[in-house]
């Protein structure tokens, strides 16, 4: 073996070569255990106090992420939610944030009440659109620009190290939700961005048996230290068989990742000739807006989520969900399983999603069976 740097695919698959010393097992142990034994003297030599702040079966999962995302440290969380929050409640009450009009509906309806409601002053914009974002930030008010790209449920693609020009003149910090991108196709830290978060209940775990969140940072500073005491004070934290489901999927991520990028284009191709179809939102096609910034900042695929907007609106749409028998209607993504379902009904008449949108998450099955499954369901 040479000294040349291991690939990215090589450390997630052998979970950076773990081996664990007492026994030689090739798979991480699990550590459940809530405490950890004192020194005669009252001292912690080993380094464990408590597993609410530390738990040794992290160690491997986060670790993992940091070297894949090329940040300094990575914390788990105990949801997506948690994680995301986590960064905004680092924030003092009176700062102003920036966010996307566009993004996971859980969030933006966390900011829109509870953040605002604490103190935050919260503007949502397009943040596909640059001069949007330029425009929405106060210098020395505005300390944080979030960024979700692709951005659920209608895919717009936001421009990273653009935005850190933005966010670095008004003297703000830049985090991004990668969550569908997820570090094998884009690293935002990589294009300058503060944080990187991820819902890994979707992707990164793969599986859909996890509920999960990451925060991976760029630098261990002031800020990083106030999201670590969140965690560790409201208690935020991964149980350990979790933290070991995550790190089992981590092992294939690139894996499935790719094929199901490569599904969900296919499918996209497909779609856009389909008759019932009004449009197809995916970054991977050409004229999608957001297709050119996608080329520079996504590498080897474009995601394997897409949308469809159905010919006859809203009841046309639910319809065709209820005729797949293949795809399964379900929320969440990312798993194994191809998922769809209508957002606008889940999301509520503030929702700024269209009615007639589908969304798809393409898992690992036959993509000629989902082809069909979902022709036949738009009739």
């Amino acid at each position: 073996m040479t000294d040349r740097p291991l690939a990215p695919e090589t450390l997630a698959a052998q979970a950076l070569g773990h081996i664990d010393g007492a026994t030689g097992a090739l798979i991480p142990p699990i550590h459940p255990s809530t405490t950890y034994e004192r020194d005669a003297d009252t001292g912690y030599s080993r380094g464990r106090v408590y597993a609410r702040a530390d738990n040794p079966t992290f160690d491997t999962a986060s670790e993992t992420l940091t070297r894949l995302e090329g940040g300094e440290a990575t914390l788990l969380f105990s949801s997506g939610m948690a994680a995301a929050t986590a960064v905004f409640l680092a924030l003092a009450p009176g700062d102003h944030v920036v966010a996307p009009r566009v993004m996971y509906w859980a969030l933006r309806g966390w900011l829109l009440d509870f953040a605002t409601r604490w103190g935050l002053r919260v503007d949502l914009v397009d943040t596909s659109d640059l001069d949007a974002v330029a425009a929405a930030v106060r210098p020395g008010q505005t300390r944080l620009i979030w960024l979700e790209t692709p951005a659920n449920p209608t895919w717009e693609v936001a421009d990273i190290a653009a935005i850190v020009e933005i966010a670095r003149a008004a003297g703000a910090r830049l985090a991004v939700d990668s969550t569908v991108a997820t570090p094998v196709l884009t690293r935002p830290l990589e294009l300058g961005a503060d944080i990187v978060m991820h819902s890994a209940t979707k992707y990164l775990n793969g599986h859909s048996d996890v509920v999960a969140g990451t925060l991976t940072t760029a630098r261990r500073d002031e800020v990083w230290s106030r999201i670590e005491a969140i965690q560790r004070q409201n208690g935020a934290i991964l149980g350990p068989f979790e933290a070991w489901l995550l790190q089992r999927g981590l092992r294939t991520l690139f894996a499935r990742l790719r094929w199901q990028c490569e599904s969900a284009s296919l499918l996209a191709d497909r779609l856009a000739a389909h008759p019932r179809v009004v449009a197809v939102l995916y970054p991977g096609l050409p004229g999608h807006p957001g297709h050119d910034v996608a080329r520079r900042q996504m590498h080897g695929g474009f995601g394997g989520m897409l949308s469809i907007r159905v010919a006859g609106g809203r009841e046309a749409a639910i319809a065709t969900a209820a005729r797949v028998r293949v795809w399964t209607r379900a929320t969440s993504l990312g798993g194994v399983e191809s998922l769809i379902e209508h957002r606008a009904s889940i999301e509520g008449p503030t929702s700024p999603v269209p009615d007639d949108l589908l969304r798809l998450s393409v898992g690992l099955e036959s993509t000629e069976d989902l082809w069909t499954d979902l022709s036949a369901a738009l009739g």
